[in-house]
């Protein structure tokens, strides 16, 4: 019997394995066994990713942020070892010597207030990076508020009242002195609360004894349970993350205090002074529960999102106050770890991966429940994500891009009022390290063969590492090429695909004179549909199947190579007409593409078709349907 199957589009996107025996689920109908370098269209479609193309090469492994002063003013920062550079229309202007090396890069936080780049890392003291109108960048370590000789950063008891503290005096140089061993040389330069007053360490005699200078003198000079050191030091570690929050600094966690969180006072981000308790003074509390809940990031939305190992907490109060303010745990899901990949908020809900490294889940606020929910957006392609690097959200395709460890990107295509959440696979010859998006541009750190490039999506191109060269009048002999010594790359020229062929010295040498070509790694695209699902009202399911007819719907495309059932092919898309020149360069073709096919498949589980080419032109695929045979 005959039975016609139509697949309309691939908004469920690329699916687990798991699903295969799932027919009687609408997903099935919209999801693919393969989508691997194709962007998934809210409307259905899927098309070739773009290419990408050259625009530094970097030395060394790096990762990206992007700096945005304005929709003008934009600029991506690229920090390697000990070092960053600055980059403005994809030339760098400007480089600075930093405190991170390349390990610790790995989990820095950060968040951005106007020109200034709020940057920390537990194991370093927290920096801002900033630029002025003539552009002239700088790096430093953060000034918190001074007056009247006290520094108000945060402050903690860390021995709990059980460690006496006594002053040798109330002013001027003095000693202090301890009944435990408290002290060592890394507390030179910590501030001091204690008896209303505050000093500096100058030096360490002992475990039990230092110098101090007195910076605001002390009420009195008696011994006391009851004092402080500054929160964030070279003994106690640094901030794990910051952002902004309701006119406030939000500090999340440090290295010594996990659980803690710290919000400055309100407008006046640099100044964590306790005070009193007014409305205006700045918060500090910790998270306490039943279980582990080091903060790793915080963020800004309709409340306070706090991201710890082993819970989400929304932190409510309108406006925050010392008094007014409330911190809920919300679900028991985790955050991951091992990098620090910040949340990213799509269409109104947080997107996290989850502990484990192998889910996202997506969180939203549900007005029914008064409560935050964390939906699993990985539940039906389960193995698509595993050990995260980096991520970052764009907007403009509403894709979000997490980078993995072996090298590849998982691709989620989110559109959430449309219930659209796809998933596919972007690979390139080499690793995908880091991203970016700067404006409407999203930057790659990629690696090939032991080096670093810098290279951003690019239209019109479908190459990787690519370039469009031109010349005024047509020649064979191209140069500029030195960065893919030894590649075989791709070459269109004048709109003629060429084929490929190795770089030598540099460059290459066409057999016909053209005026522009394009060149660059080529990358292979796959689109397979899920294996062939029987009709449910069958007993028993067929020995064999065949396809006898399909028809597949393209627009905007220049090739199409196709296996339906007896190996790959390249399609004839181009269709001559009168007065139309043979050697005209290939148009795009929108239509139906009509095969048929012969031969029986006894393998359920492979692919009824298959679309599969490194071809460097435009391809878009709308639809598929397919006339099937089975045999009992």
């Amino acid at each position: 019997m005959n039975q016609i199957y139509v697949k309309t589009n691939f908004t469920s996107g690329q699916l687990s394995d798991k699903l295969y025996g799932r027919g009687d689920l609408r997903i099935y109908e919209n999801g693919a066994r393969t989508l691997q370098n194709v962007q998934i269209h809210p409307t259905g479609g899927v098309s070739r990713r773009k290419g990408l193309a050259y625009v530094d090469e970097i030395g060394q492994e790096g990762r990206l942020i992007s700096f945005e002063f304005n929709t003008e003013q934009t600029y991506l920062l690229c920090f390697v070892d000990k070092q960053v550079k600055i980059y403005k229309n994809k030339e760098q202007i400007a480089s600075l010597d930093a405190p991170w090396s390349l390990e610790q890069l790995h989990k820095i936080n950060w968040t951005q207030s106007a020109d200034t780049l709020l940057i920390v890392h537990p194991d370093v003291p927290p920096q801002e990076i900033s630029r002025n109108n003539s552009e002239v960048w700088k790096i430093a370590e953060w000034e918190f508020y001074q007056k009247d000789g006290q520094v108000f950063c945060p402050y903690y008891n860390f021995f709990q009242n059980k460690v006496k503290l006594k002053p040798s005096y109330i002013s001027g140089n003095i000693t202090l002195t301890t009944d435990a061993d408290v002290f060592t040389q890394d507390y030179v330069g910590v501030r001091i609360k204690i008896n209303d007053g505050e000093v500096v360490i100058t030096d360490v005699t002992n475990a039990r004894s230092c110098n101090a200078n007195v910076s605001k003198g002390l009420a009195n000079g008696n011994e006391t349970t009851e004092w402080e050191e500054q929160a964030f030091s070279k003994v106690r570690g640094y901030p794990n993350s910051v952002t902004f929050h309701q006119d406030r600094m939000v500090i999340g966690g440090s290295k010594s205090l996990p659980n803690h969180l710290w919000l400055s006072k309100s407008s006046d981000l640099f100044n964590f002074d306790i005070g009193t308790g007014l409305d205006d003074e700045a918060i500090d509390f910790a998270i306490l529960s039943d279980q582990v809940n080091a903060v790793l990031n915080v963020i800004s939305t309709r409340h306070l999102l706090v991201f710890t190992t082993g819970a989400e907490w929304m932190v409510s109060g309108e406006p925050l106050t010392p008094t007014s303010i409330k911190l809920n745990r919300q679900t028991n899901i985790g955050t991951y770890a091992k990098y620090s990949l910040p949340p990213q908020n799509v269409d109104g809900a947080t997107l996290f991966v989850s502990q484990n490294g192998k889910q996202l889940r997506e969180f939203l606020y549900a007005d029914v429940e008064q409560a935050y929910q964390a939906k699993d957006l990985t539940l039906l392609s389960d193995d698509i994500i595993n050990q995260p690097i980096d991520c970052v959200y764009f907007q403009d395709d509403s894709i979000l891009y997490l980078i993995l460890e072996d090298g590849t990107i998982s691709c989620l295509t989110s559109y959430r009022t449309e219930e659209v959440n796809a998933w596919s696979k972007f690979v390139t010859e080499g690793k995908f390290i880091s991203c970016a998006v700067i404006g409407n541009e999203i930057y790659f750190l990629i690696q090939r063969d032991g080096r670093y490039f810098l290279e951003t999506f690019a239209e019109g191109i479908y190459v990787d590492c690519g370039k469009v060269l031109t010349s005024a009048t047509a020649k064979r002999e191209w140069n500029g090429l030195e960065y893919l010594e030894g590649k075989s790359i791709s070459v269109v020229a004048d709109d003629f695909t060429v084929g490929e062929m190795p770089v030598e010295n540099g460059g290459i040498e066409l057999q016909d004179e053209a005026k522009e070509i394009v060149v660059g790694l080529p990358y292979e695209h796959i689109i397979e549909p899920l294996p062939f699902m029987i009709d449910s009202t069958r007993p028993y399911p067929p020995k064999a199947y065949r396809l006898i007819y399909g028809l597949f719907r393209i627009i905007g495309s220049k090739s199409l190579r196709l296996n339906f059932g007896n190996g790959y092919f390249d399609v004839p898309l181009k269709k001559m007409h009168k007065d139309q020149i043979l050697d005209s360069p290939p148009s795009t073709f929108d239509g139906d593409v009509e095969l048929r096919s012969i031969g029986w498949i006894r393998d359920v589980q492979k692919p009824m078709w298959s679309i599969k080419s490194s071809i460097p032109c435009a391809f878009m695929l709308l639809s598929v349907a397919n006339e099937i045979k089975t045999k009992d």
